[in-house]
C-alpha cells in the first residue's frame, strides 16, 4: 500500500467520524469508529469463505461436534492462510445488514456474536452493544455502516495486507486518542516518545542482528500496544521500511488493566494475524480478594515464571496504589527479594516504581552467568529520580538497581510532551547486560532542549521530539562520552551545550548522618516555672483516673491527685526562687533532699516533669549527663548532614534494606570518612557537635537537573535600569494620551 493510499484511506475514515456528530463529541468518536473499522476489517477477511463456514458448521453440529474441536475446524477454513483464530458463524456480513435497516441493530449484535471467542471478546470489552443502541437511536447506525460499504474504503486483504492494515488501524488509533487525550493519555504515549524508548532499547544490541534470533518484548502497562508494536516494527520493518532485522522473530507479551485499551491492542495484533494470547487482561501488581470476574480479568501478574528479553513501559505517573497495597505488601513481607519487591514499596500515592521492580524480576540471568540478559525502558516522571529519604522505599530501591549496576542511563526528556500533563519526564535505561565499557557507570543525558512547537497544541502536548532530536539523543547514548555536546535551543537561540555526563555508581549515594549537641539547662525554683506545671502531661494526669464504672472510687482518686498536685506546688514554693543553678545534679540532688524533707515520694516520669518545668536551655550551662557520664543530647538542637559515599567504597554495602542487618559492617566502613566530614564541615562552627553514629542511614538520589544547571549571570544594573526608565516614558505618554 503506497503512502498516498494510506493517507487518503485514513482521511476518509475520518469524515465518517465526523457524521458522528451531535450524539458524540469528538473525543468520544473513537468509542464507535475504532470497532467498527476491526469490524469491518473482519468482516471482509472472512468474506471469501463466509459460506464454506456455515456450511462446515451446520455439518459437525449434526454430527454432535461442539466447543473448541468446532472453533478449531471452522478456523481452519474460515480465512486463507490465516495463523490466529478468526471465524463468524451468523449469516450477517456488513451488505447483508444493509439489507434489513429496520433491524439493523439487533443483526449487528447478532453478528458480533456469532465471532470466535477472542473476537468476540474484543467486541465486549469494547462495550460496543451499548454503543449500537446509541447510534440506532440516533438514526446515525445504517448511516455509518453504509459508509464502511463504500468503494471508496476497501480493507479487504487483496487491498492491503494484515501488516499494513495493523499499521493503519494504529495511525487511526494515534489520531482518535489525540482528539480524545484528556479521556486517554493515561493510555496513549507520544508515538515519537515510544520511537526514541526503543531506539534507545536496541541501541548496542548487537544479537539482534543474528538470522532467526528469537527475542521477546514485554509491556507490563501494555496500553493500546503502541511499544509493542513500534519494537516489533523497529526490528522486523513495518512493509514500508526495512527493520534492524526482518529475519527476526519476535513474540511480544504485555497486560493492561482498563478494557478499551485491551480491546484496541487485541485488535491491532489480531488484525496483523499476530498471536493475542500472550496479551492479558489484568492488573500486573495485583489485587488481593478480587471480585469474581466473568470477562477474563486477571487479579495478578498474567505472565508468572515468564522472562523477557527487552521491555518497555509508561506506568501511570503519581497514581495511588491503594488497589493493590494489600497483594503488593503481602508479596513484599512473605517472599522478599523471592518476589517482586524486596527492595522496597514506595509511598502509596506513586507506584511507578514498583512496575520497575516487576520488570527487573522479570530478566533473564545476565550473561556473566550464563543467560541472555534484558534490557529495560520505561518512563517515569521526576519523582523516582529523587523522591524519599535515606532509608525509604523508593531510595532504597534506586540504591538496590544502581549498587547491583543495573542502572545504564536516564534520559531527560522536554516538558509538555504527554497529553495529560505538562512535567518533564524521564527515560531510564535498566540492564543486567552492560558492555564493559558502561560497568559502574550511569549516563545521564539532558535531552529537555531537544524539541519544536507543535504546530497545534493537544491537550497538555506542546512540543515533540522530531526524528533529528532522537537520532542526537540515540547518538549521545550510544557514544557514551563525558560532556559530550549537542546543538539545542536556548530562549530560541541555538546553542552548543553540555547533554551528556557519566558518573560512577557510588556518586549517587550518600550517607545521612545525625549530628547532635549536648543538652544545656538552666533550673530555676521560681513562681512562673511552678506555674508551668500545668502544662506538663504527667504531673496533669494525677488529677485524673480511669475508674469509670464506680463513681465513689472515681472522685477519690480524683481528689487525691489534686491534693497531690497541691503538695508538690506547695513544698516547691517554699525553695529560695531567686536562685539559677547551671548544673542539673546539683540542680536534681537539691531537688530530692526538698522532696524528701517534705515527705514527698514520687517516681521517675513525675520526677522528669517537675525538672521540664523548672528547666530553660541555656548555652552558658554545664552538659547534661546521662546515667554513663556521656553528653546528653539536645532534641532541638539536632540536625543531619548529607555526607557523599566515599568513592573508593565497593557496591553493594553491606547494609540490607530492612536499614538494620549489616549497619555495624556498614560502620566500619565509613566512620571515619564521617568524622572527617564532620571535623571540616561542622566542628568549625559548632565545636561542642557529634555524630550518632547509630542513626546513620543510606540514601540514593539521581539529581540530574543539578547536574546540567548552567549558571548565567544577572543583566547588568544599567541595562535593567535603562529598561525601566524607558517603560516610564511609555506609561507616562500613553496616560498622556488618555488625558
Amino acid at each position: 500500500m503506497q503512502s498516498t493510499q494510506h493517507q487518503n484511506l485514513v482521511g476518509f475514515i475520518w469524515n465518517i467520524a465526523n457524521k458522528l456528530r451531535g450524539p458524540y463529541r469528538p473525543p468520544q468518536y473513537r468509542r464507535v469508529m475504532l470497532p467498527l473499522i476491526v469490524l469491518r476489517r473482519f468482516d471482509l477477511v472472512l468474506a471469501e469463505n463466509k459460506q464454506q463456514v456455515l456450511d462446515e458448521k451446520k455439518r459437525l453440529e449434526e454430527k454432535g461436534i461442539t466447543g473448541p474441536a468446532l472453533e478449531k475446524a471452522l478456523s481452519r477454513i474460515a480465512a486463507n492462510d490465516r495463523k490466529q483464530e478468526l471465524f463468524n458463524t451468523s449469516g450477517f456480513t456488513f451488505e447483508k445488514l444493509l439489507g434489513d435497516a429496520p433491524n439493523i441493530a439487533g443483526n449487528l449484535i447478532a453478528y458480533i456474536q456469532g465471532f470466535s471467542p477472542r473476537a468476540r471478546d474484543i467486541f465486549d470489552k469494547f462495550e460496543f452493544e451499548t454503543e449500537i443502541a446509541k447510534l440506532d437511536e440516533a438514526n446515525r447506525l445504517f448511516l455509518i455502516i453504509r459508509e464502511f460499504c463504500s468503494a471508496e474504503i476497501n480493507l479487504s486483504p487483496k487491498a492491503i495486507s494484515n501488516l499494513q492494515m495493523g499499521y493503519l488501524f494504529e495511525e487511526l488509533v494515534r489520531k482518535f486518542n489525540e482528539q480524545a487525550n484528556e479521556e486517554a493519555g493515561d493510555h496513549f504515549t507520544p508515538r515519537e516518545v515510544i520511537r526514541l524508548m526503543v531506539q534507545l532499547l536496541f541501541t548496542g544490541e548487537e544479537g539482534i542482528y543474528e538470522k532467526g534470533i528469537y527475542r521477546s518484548v514485554y509491556d507490563p502497562t501494555a496500553g493500546t500496544g503502541g511499544m509493542l508494536s513500534e519494537s516489533e516494527k523497529f526490528i522486523c520493518g513495518d512493509g514500508f521500511t526495512t527493520g534492524l532485522n526482518p529475519d527476526a522473530n519476535i513474540e511480544l507479551f504485555g497486560q493492561e488493566y482498563n478494557p478499551e485499551s485491551y480491546a484496541i491492542c487485541c485488535s491491532d495484533l489480531l488484525i496483523k494475524d499476530e498471536p493475542i494470547n500472550n496479551l492479558i487482561y489484568g492488573d500486573t501488581l495485583g489485587i488481593k480478594d478480587a471480585k469474581n470476574k466473568t470477562n477474563g480479568f486477571v487479579p495478578h501478574d498474567g505472565h508468572q515464571d515468564k522472562k523477557f528479553h527487552y521491555m518497555l513501559a509508561n506506568p501511570p505517573f503519581g497514581v495511588e496504589w491503594k488497589p493493590e497495597e494489600d497483594f503488593v505488601r503481602q508479596e513484599y513481607e512473605d517472599q522478599g527479594f523471592s518476589g517482586r519487591f524486596g527492595a522496597g514499596l514506595p509511598r502509596i500515592n506513586d507506584g511507578s516504581l514498583l512496575f520497575l521492580q516487576h520488570m527487573i524480576s522479570k530478566m533473564h540471568n545476565p550473561p556473566k552467568s550464563g543467560g541472555d540478559g534484558s534490557k529495560i525502558a520505561i518512563v517515569f516522571n521526576g519523582s523516582p529520580l529523587f523522591t524519599g529519604d535515606a532509608g525509604s522505599g523508593e531510595s532504597n530501591v534506586r540504591r538496590w538497581i544502581i549498587e547491583n549496576d543495573l542502572l545504564d542511563a536516564v534520559v531527560a526528556l522536554p516538558d509538555q510532551m504527554f497529553y495529560n500533563t505538562g512535567i518533564y519526564t524521564y527515560v531510564w535505561i535498566v540492564t543486567n547486560k552492560k558492555p564493559a565499557h558502561r560497568h559502574g557507570k550511569v549516563q545521564l543525558i539532558d535531552g529537555t532542549r531537544h524539541f519544536k512547537k507543535m504546530d497545534k497544541s493537544l491537550g497538555n502536548k506542546r512540543n515533540e521530539l522530531s526524528d533529528e532530536h532522537i537520532k542526537a539523543l540515540v547518538r549521545l547514548y550510544a557514544e557514551h562520552e563525558h560532556d559530550a555536546e549537542s546543538d539545542v535551543l536556548v530562549d530560541g537561540k541555538p546553542l552548543r551545550r553540555v547533554c551528556s555526563k557519566l558518573f560512577n555508581n557510588q556518586d549517587f549515594g550518600f550517607l545521612k548522618i545525625t549530628v547532635e549537641r549536648p543538652l544545656r539547662l538552666n533550673f530555676q525554683v521560681s513562681p512562673e516555672r511552678i506555674a508551668r506545671l500545668d502544662e506538663q502531661s504527667t504531673f496533669v494526669n494525677l488529677a485524673s483516673s480511669k475508674k469509670r464504672k464506680d463513681d465513689a472510687a472515681y472522685h477519690a482518686e480524683v481528689a487525691a491527685g489534686q491534693e497531690m498536685q497541691a503538695v508538690i506546688k506547695a513544698t516547691l514554693h517554699e525553695v529560695e526562687s531567686e536562685t539559677l543553678y547551671f548544673n542539673r545534679a546539683e540542680f536534681e540532688s537539691l531537688l530530692a533532699d526538698t522532696l524528701q524533707d517534705a515527705g514527698v515520694k514520687l517516681g521517675a516520669p513525675l520526677k522528669k516533669a517537675i525538672l521540664a518545668a523548672l528547666s530553660e536551655r541555656d548555652p552558658n550551662a554545664d552538659i547534661c549527663l546521662d546515667a554513663k557520664g556521656n553528653p546528653e543530647p539536645d532534641p532541638e538542637l539536632r540536625d543531619t548532614e548529607i555526607v557523599p559515599l566515599p568513592d573508593d567504597i565497593s557496591l553493594p554495602l553491606p547494609l540490607k534494606y530492612d536499614n538494620e542487618t549489616g549497619h555495624d559492617q556498614l560502620l566500619t566502613l565509613v566512620k571515619d570518612h564521617c568524622e572527617d566530614y564532620l571535623k571540616a564541615e561542622v566542628l568549625p562552627h559548632v565545636p561542642d557537635a557529634w555524630i550518632d553514629h547509630s542513626k546513620t542511614k543510606v540514601g540514593y538520589e539521581i539529581p540530574l537537573t543539578r547536574h546540567f544547571y548552567v549558571y548565567q549571570s544577572p543583566r547588568p544594573l544599567a541595562v535593567i535600569a535603562s529598561e525601566i526608565s524607558q517603560l516610564e516614558k511609555e506609561i507616562v505618554a500613553m496616560l498622556g494620551e488618555v488625558v
